[in-house]
């Protein structure tokens, strides 16, 4: 379904960018690799570049881009050279993002603006500089990996600016599917449970995998998002209830630990 189709994923060099990546391209995708992590990293797997040779293994044709969604002018760099390189930008996943689970007087103010700049303020500027190509494409979307709106305190109290941080996300795409209804997709999805990956392990520490389920599920429910026609546009999606509705029933295969 996506074959030929150029996805342009933020984050795409590890965890769930990667595996969003690769379900795209066993039907033969193109996906630019928009991430900063170009030499290896001392305590985090992968790199753009080992992430585009594992895209080309699983079928698909790789653009790595040295991309710090901080820094505006490596965006825009990067999609001029993915529409040079392939000709046009069908799908945007925005899913770099930076997280610190901090109260706000254990946030220092570096981790707050990181998380503005790369959360918020990163996916507005790599949403507007994709959208002119999108609006080109046969059926554009934008993915953001965050989640629904929800007011409740308990989401606030214990990690406010991250918070914040996230339902910006959310924010872009509430106000974004409904500036482009009608020529843009513009969908936000979310996992039900944690999901493993190196952010993961760093938070939660030994034996937190367990929780866990794999990065898969948010690449099959990703999969799923992206293949519906542009009308489906300004839903906040959770994987497991997408997933669901589409006949899934065996979520076990989804486990780190299964039962």
């Amino acid at each position: 379904k996506l074959a030929g189709c150029t996805l342009f994923i933020t984050g795409a060099s590890r965890g769930i960018g990667k595996a969003i990546a690769l379900k795209a391209a066993k039907d033969g995708a193109n996906i630019v690799i928009a991430a900063k992590t170009a030499e290896p990293h001392p305590t985090l797997p992968g790199t753009i570049y080992t992430a585009a040779e594992e895209i080309e293994a699983a079928g698909g044709k790789a653009l790595p881009c040295i991309v710090n969604v901080r820094e505006e002018q490596q965006i825009i760099n990067a999609v001029e050279k993915a529409v040079k390189t392939f000709g046009g930008i069908d799908i945007l996943v925005n899913n770099a993002s930076a997280i610190s689970l901090t109260g706000t007087l254990e946030t220092a103010t570096k981790k707050v603006n990181l998380m503005m700049d790369v959360n918020v303020r990163g996916t507005y500027l790599t949403s507007k500089a994709c959208l002119p190509h999108l609006r080109k494409s046969r059926n554009p979307h934008i993915l953001n990996l965050s989640p629904p709106m929800n007011l409740n305190p308990m989401w606030f109290k214990n990690h406010c600016a991250y918070t914040i941080s996230k339902y910006g996300m959310s924010m872009c795409v509430l106000g974004m599917a409904e500036e482009f209804r009608g020529e843009v997709a513009v969908n936000a999805l979310w996992p039900k449970t944690a999901i493993h990956t190196a952010a993961m392990d760093m938070l939660g520490g030994a034996g937190i995998e367990k929780q866990c389920r794999k990065t898969d599920i948010l690449a099959d429910a990703a999969y799923c998002i992206l293949t519906k026609p542009k009308t489906f546009t300004g839903n906040f999606i959770i994987d497991e209830v997408l997933l669901r509705e589409e006949g899934v029933k065996d979520f076990d295969v989804y486990a780190i630990a299964p039962g």
